[in-house]
């Protein structure tokens, strides 16, 4: 009759027990308080991080994004240069004076002049130049965008593996509190003659392992702060808040075909790459305009500051126009030289790109492969897995109360539970970031996030 009633009275501590770790605000804390503060506070308050507006802080104020927007700004500002005629010249001059006196009105060619010079490239190389400068610049524009996807994409991966690594504290305290709860009910039942001092020991080191994983899950998660707080280009040490659910629910993606068609049209490595083939094109037009000469216009006026004894009069100005231009007749060490070089440069840029092509399809192979291998993980884990494990424990424990079931069996049940949820979300987020990396990979998102505050 004694064991009954102790039995009864330890199943119904047992059940008060989970109904009081069914509030977050009950949940023994065995972090030192201020890293406890960093990990539960998410829970409570109102200003949580979301991916959206992580990847906007990003775009906004990373220095590495805002770095290549200049870098294309200044290119942007070189094909009106380039395509602009030079500079022309102006001349001052006197010539003709006699060195004895250097009178001005002795000498009949004794002269004050002033000339205007204008180079003018032969037709077409201005324009030439001016387009292949165009086309760097558009090419760097695309980089901008490259940048920005692969910047996202950063973001993306670092939130999710810090969203992963709040839920798996999460389930480190839930399971340190369930572990007490078995540690009382073994005191007790060894109290009573009805349990073994070593299944108490057995699930002390089973918290105790708990411990341990929860240090390194608090060190991890700082650790992560620090890269994502980089990547929105703030102090390391702020700290960041996410929300506590999101969308569990992983998109079905178009076929792998479909993807390597959008990455082709969508990608802007690509597209960049696509800009410095046009330019290295236009560069071998100016090479071939090289074999034409570039001219040079000038006009010049002199004023003389002596009378004629011939007529009596002043002698009139004198002026002069003239026009000039180079001779490309070292061809073969100048002109074909350049020629091959710049047809070798187109070639190098179309390699460049088929080498680019097929990597960003690897790319987005890979991240389409990894995505559904982790989506159907997380739907095993969701709606099989997990509710089995889940009903073990519940069977085991019990069981256990009446005697039916080793204590050594009902700790690994609910270790084998913990460790499937955490793997759930281990294989959720790793899907979210599969699918980050496959958006950048084709350069176009696919799914909008919706997260729960």
């Amino acid at each position: 009759m004694n064991f009954l009633i102790q039995s009864i009275f330890v199943l119904f501590s047992f059940v008060l027990s989970q109904a009081a770790f069914a509030s977050d605000d009950n949940i023994p804390a065995l972090l030192p308080e201020s890293a406890l503060q960093q990990v539960s506070v998410a829970q409570n308050v109102d200003d949580a991080l979301t991916l959206a507006e992580a990847e906007a802080i990003a775009v906004k104020d990373n220095p590495g994004l805002a770095s290549m927007a200049s870098r294309a700004k200044a290119f942007a500002e070189i094909p009106p240069q380039v395509g602009s005629l030079p500079d022309p010249h102006i001349k001052f001059d006197a010539v003709n004076f006699p060195t004895d006196s250097f009178s001005t009105k002795r000498e009949t060619m004794t002269q004050f002049r002033i000339g205007l010079s204008q180079e003018i490239p032969f037709p077409g190389k201005l324009k030439a130049k001016e387009d292949a400068a165009q086309f760097e610049a558009l090419s760097a524009s695309y980089d901008v965008v490259e940048t920005r996807l692969r910047l996202v994409r950063n973001v993306n991966i670092s939130w999710w593996n810090l969203f992963y690594l709040d839920r798996a504290l999460e389930i480190v305290t839930r399971n340190q509190a369930l572990l007490r709860q078995f540690i009382r009910i073994a005191e007790t039942k060894y109290t009573v003659g009805e349990g073994l001092q070593q299944d108490v020991l057995l699930a002390q080191v089973e918290l105790s392992k708990l411990l341990d994983v929860e240090i390194r899950l608090v060190g991890a998660r700082k650790n992560e702060v620090s890269r994502l707080n980089a990547l929105l280009n703030r102090p390391t040490y702020s700290p960041i808040h996410l929300p506590k659910q999101v969308e569990e629910q992983l998109p079905q993606l178009p076929t792998e075909p479909e993807l390597h068609q959008i990455a082709v049209q969508q990608r802007p490595l690509l597209a960049s790459q696509g800009e410095r083939i046009n330019a290295a094109k236009k560069r071998v037009d100016l090479a071939q305009l090289d074999y034409y000469p570039d001219f040079k216009v000038g006009t010049m006026w002199g004023t003389r500051n002596n009378i004629n004894p011939a007529t009596g009069q002043a002698r009139p100005d004198l002026a002069s126009l003239g026009i000039s231009f180079n001779l490309p007749i070292f061809t073969s060490t100048k002109q074909d030289r350049a020629l091959g070089q710049q047809q070798a440069n187109v070639e190098r840029e179309r390699y460049a790109l088929q080498d680019a092509t097929e990597a960003v399809w690897s790319e987005t192979s890979t991240s389409l492969a990894d995505f559904i291998k982790t989506r159907d993980q997380a739907s095993l884990f969701k709606t099989g897995i997990i509710p089995q494990a889940s009903q073990t424990v519940d069977s085991m424990l019990a069981g256990y109360q009446v005697n039916k079931v080793d204590f050594l069996n009902l700790v690994q049940s609910q270790v084998t539970l913990y460790n499937y949820e955490t793997l759930y979300w281990r294989a959720l987020t790793g899907a979210r970031q599969s699918l980050a990396r496959l958006e950048a990979a084709i350069g176009k998102k696919i799914v909008k996030e919706i997260t729960h505050e």
